[in-house]
C-alpha cells in the first residue's frame, strides 16, 4: 500500500464515519425524538444537545481531510474543495446560526409551540432552522462528494503487467 493509498484509506474511513453519523441524526435520531417524546421541547432540547456534536465532528473531519490533502497532487483538489465547503457549512450552522437561534429561544422564553403561528419570532425560528438545516445538508453533500472522489481514486484493476497474458491457438 502506498503512502497516498494509506492516506486516502484515512480519509475515506473519516468521511464515511461522519456523514454515518450526520445521516443516523437527520435521519433517525431528529425524527425519533419529535414522534416520541411528550413535547416538541423536549424534542427539540435534545436536538439541540445532538447537534453541536455533529456540527463539530464535521469541522474536525474536514479540517482534518484539509491537512491530509495539503500536498496531494493538483487532480485530488476536487476533494480538498469538498472538504473546505463541508467545514464551512459546519462552521457556519455552529457558529453563525446556532447562538441566533439560542439567543431567539431565551427571547421567546418558553415553548415554541405557544406562539401563534404568525408570530415573528415564531417565522424567524422557523427561518433559522431552515437555514441551519440547510447548511448541514450541503456539508454532507459536500462529505459524499469528497468520499466518492476518494474512491473513485482507488484502483481496483490490476495492472496490466500483472494480467496474465492471453493466448489464442486455432485448431
Amino acid at each position: 500500500m502506498t503512502h497516498r493509498t494509506g492516506t486516502s484509506l484515512v480519509e475515506a474511513l473519516l468521511l464515511a464515519f461522519w456523514l454515518g453519523a450526520a445521516a443516523l441524526f437527520t435521519l433517525v435520531v431528529a425524527r425519533a425524538a419529535f414522534a416520541v417524546l411528550p413535547t416538541r421541547a423536549l424534542a427539540g432540547a435534545l436536538v439541540g444537545r445532538v447537534l453541536p456534536v455533529v456540527f463539530i465532528g464535521g469541522i474536525v473531519t474536514g479540517a482534518l481531510l484539509l491537512v491530509l490533502e495539503w500536498r496531494a497532487p493538483v487532480t485530488r483538489r476536487g476533494v480538498a474543495v469538498a472538504a473546505g465547503v463541508m467545514t464551512a457549512c459546519c462552521i457556519a450552522a455552529q457558529f453563525v446560526v446556532a447562538p441566533r437561534i439560542e439567543r431567539l429561544r431565551s427571547a421567546i422564553g418558553g415553548p415554541l409551540d405557544a406562539l401563534d403561528p404568525g408570530d415573528p419570532r415564531r417565522l424567524a425560528f422557523g427561518r433559522l432552522h431552515a437555514v441551519s438545516v440547510g447548511w448541514l445538508g450541503v456539508a454532507m453533500l459536500a462529505a459524499a462528494l469528497a468520499l466518492a472522489l476518494i474512491w473513485r481514486s482507488f484502483d481496483p484493476a490490476p495492472s496490466s503487467s500483472t494480467r496474465p497474458a492471453t493466448s489464442s491457438t486455432d485448431g
